[in-house]
């Protein structure tokens, strides 16, 4: 989350990982969805820039975080439900 400081990236995170929330149908704490939206924007990041896409700006990071926190969360349900 390059550009938008801390205060910036805690609040865009919170959003994208509430947004994932509602979007994959899961419940997570606040807390939960900050780290998921930060992570979430940092993994998407990743990937994408393997096939030549960056964002960038608060909506580019708040897509880039939905984006991975949605994947975060499938993987988790991934991992999760293997085990059972």
């Amino acid at each position: 989350m390059e550009g938008v400081g801390w205060i910036g990236a805690i609040i865009i995170g919170a959003i994208a990982g509430w947004i994932a929330e509602k979007i994959m149908g899961s419940s997570q704490s606040i807390w939960i969805n900050i780290i998921l939206g930060i992570v979430g924007a940092i993994v998407a990041n990743a990937i994408l820039s393997i096939f030549g896409i960056s964002f960038a700006g608060i909506i580019g990071n708040l897509i880039a975080g939905v984006i991975g926190a949605c994947i975060l969360i499938w993987i988790g349900r991934a991992v999760r439900g293997s085990r059972t």
